[in-house]
């Protein structure tokens, strides 16, 4: 049966829609599931949303994507995506990124092992190790999958552990289905180049504080975009957006509404103005990052268009 490691997965389902002399009649579908509640399960299908009742289900199961990305296209975006949330101190080994902003995020504080490290792998995590034991942090390296895979087997025999499984997802700007009219009197959503005291205050309370390193990491970026929208003097929502892989890729980040303004379609709207700013600075295509145990946010990037690209794993060392 599926489980919500498989919200954003392509799936197929085989499920009882009736029964004719005594026999069940089944039919099958075939999308991304985009939710899994414990009495419904819906799914993205090529005609449509699909909902159906976990007591009709007979069988379900993750299928393989239609087309996995190639290597160069992974490269390409993750490399979009550390210019998007770059960490103050950097180093490498080869082509292997190393980054650390004082502990703030796994992306930032973390190996990325894309390319050639140009020594033997078990060497290389070797190396890993000693340079966040020099800055006095833990060791975690992010891996791309399938990319990494074989990064990912090394780290298996040594113990390591995994976070939560990430979704990076991907929408060409140009696909974005059109806004629903806005309601009156819907707050504007503002677009600032630098965030504001309350903007960074909503941040820190997602983030669990803000550190030097982390203002340079949200604001070290040459293109970047700052969303509010404020209610009754209050800030009930916030965004960021960035373009960077050589002005193709616009990348959203940090989409948080507060819980009194949920369900207002506020996170949609803070995405496409976004992705106007994105298109007149010349991006193609945006991306996203969003853990795949988050359901609620899945889905509303999934009636946005974006779908998965691929998957990362941060890793760290035995407890």
């Amino acid at each position: 049966m599926l489980r919500q490691q498989d919200v954003g997965h392509r799936i197929v389902v085989r499920r009882v829609v009736g029964v004719r002399e005594g026999r069940p009649l089944f039919s099958d579908a075939l999308g991304e599931l985009v939710e899994l509640s414990e009495t419904h399960l819906t799914i993205a299908t090529a005609q449509g949303r699909l909902r159906v009742p976990v007591t009709e289900v007979h069988r379900a199961k993750r299928v393989p994507p239609t087309r996995r990305p190639t290597a160069a296209a992974v490269v390409e975006l993750e490399l979009a995506a550390d210019e998007a949330w770059p960490a103050a101190v950097r180093g490498r080994l080869g082509d292997w990124l190393l980054r650390s902003a004082d502990g703030w995020t796994g992306r930032a504080n973390s190996a990325l092992p894309v390319g050639d490290p140009d020594r033997p792998l078990p060497a290389a995590l070797d190396a890993v190790e000693r340079w966040y034991a020099d800055l006095g942090l833990p060791p975690m390296v992010n891996t791309p999958l399938p990319l990494a895979a074989p990064v990912g087997a090394e780290l298996d025999a040594r113990g390591w552990v995994s976070r939560p499984p990430v979704l990076v997802q991907t929408v060409p700007l140009a696909a974005l289905p059109p806004a629903a009219p806005e309601r009156p009197g819907a707050p504007p959503v503002e677009l600032a180049a630098a965030p504001s005291d309350d903007w960074l205050a909503v941040a820190a309370g997602r983030k669990g504080g803000l550190p030097d390193a982390a203002l340079h990491v949200l604001t070290a970026v040459e293109q970047a975009r700052f969303a509010h929208v404020y209610a009754d003097g209050e800030l009930r929502a916030i965004g960021r957006g960035t373009v960077t892989g050589g002005g193709r890729w616009l990348g959203l980040s940090l989409i948080e509404v507060r819980p009194g303004a949920r369900r207002q379609g506020l996170g949609g709207r803070i995405v496409r103005a976004l992705a106007e700013w994105g298109v007149r600075a010349g991006a193609s295509h945006a991306f996203l990052q969003v853990e795949q145990r988050n359901a609620p946010a899945v889905a509303l990037y999934r009636t946005l268009g974006f779908t998965t690209h691929h998957t990362y794993l941060t890793r760290t060392p035995p407890p």
